[in-house]
């Protein structure tokens, strides 16, 4: 006898990727995370590849993941894909210590962070019928 099968907690328009313990503060990161969040996936993936901080490549990586999730596992259409959430967490937090005079020391926090990426597909817009007015 064995366990029933787990529910799926997300959508069926909606796929995603999880990274643990990265080595970036959940603070930093979270800034990282806020410039893709309800961006269409592939100008996210363009927005991330000309920061300049430099977790963005592991976010990135991580973004390409989830769109890749949801194109081979969940055959979803990759032109169609927002990023819906990106999700930051605490992880870890190393602690070490650096010597100070008088024979004291200071501690040293060293912060990991999780990261949840989710990309969901979107219903295709219309574009606005044109009615022969243009705009200027």
């Amino acid at each position: 006898m064995s366990k029933p099968n787990h529910p799926r907690g997300l959508a069926d328009t909606e796929a995603q990727a999880i990274v643990s313990n990265l080595r970036v503060s959940p603070r930093k990161l979270n800034l990282v995370a806020g410039m893709i969040r309800n961006l269409p996936a592939q100008q996210a993936v363009a927005t991330l590849a000309f920061s300049k901080r430099r977790i963005a490549g592991a976010v990135k990586k991580a973004l390409e993941s989830a769109i890749a999730n949801a194109e081979n596992n969940h055959q979803l259409d990759v032109d169609r894909l927002v990023v819906s959430r990106a999700e930051v967490g605490r992880a870890i937090v190393m602690r070490r210590f650096q010597a100070r005079g008088r024979g004291r020391a200071s501690r040293v926090e060293k912060w990991f962070s999780n990261l949840k990426i989710v990309v969901a597909e979107r219903a295709q817009e219309e574009a606005p019928a044109s009615s022969g007015q243009e705009a200027a």
